[in-house]
């Protein structure tokens, strides 16, 4: 059986695309890589994607590492580990295991705080969606007041990196990245 298109298919084509209110090139998908560098000490979040109303970073933090305990009040997200461990706290103590393969998924307003429990360096996927149509970047500790998370209040540490690049579940020595080998 063979399928041929006439003109008279694509302008069809257009028409049903241009009636529903949609432009072909209004909108255009971004790609991203995953790639984080390791560390000894400290966080990190490394920007994938964005759109208007969601957004993808890459986390990593290193062995014992840890956040406030906080919420997003207007951001619906959810964390997916790729390397290490996490233990995640909610407001009562509580608290889940979550290893390579496994997340978590948090509704807005629902507080929470996580720890890397792995020897190895955590690293995460971590993707965020507006609610409603408020600025969702804010975070507040228990008091309801702001809690922004580069503070000690946040428990951030300075930034000590380790030998090494995380790339899709393996760690690759860091001559590797240095121009002398092809990615």
């Amino acid at each position: 059986m063979s399928i041929q298109t006439t003109d008279q298919d694509d302008r069809t084509r257009e028409h049903d695309i241009t009636r529903a209110g949609v432009k072909a090139t209004a909108k255009k998908p971004s790609f991203f890589k995953m790639r984080a560098q390791l560390l000894d000490q400290g966080r990190t979040n490394t920007a994938l994607a964005r759109t208007e109303n969601m957004w993808a970073t890459l986390k990593v933090y290193a062995s014992g590492g840890e956040n406030g305990l906080h919420t997003h009040p207007n951001e619906d997200h959810t964390f997916i580990v790729l390397q290490g461990s996490a233990r995640y706290y909610d407001a009562d103590g509580g608290h889940t295991d979550v290893g390579k393969h496994e997340g978590i998924m948090l509704p807005a307003g629902a507080y929470y705080w996580f720890e890397a429990t792995s020897k190895e360096p955590l690293v995460l996927v971590r993707i965020g969606c507006r609610v409603g149509a408020q600025d969702a970047s804010g975070r507040l500790n228990m008091r309801g007041e702001p809690m922004p998370g580069d503070s000690t209040e946040n428990k951030r540490v300075p930034v000590a990196v380790r030998d090494g690049l995380h790339v899709l579940g393996q760690v690759f020595a860091q001559h590797i990245f240095s121009g002398t080998c092809a990615e």
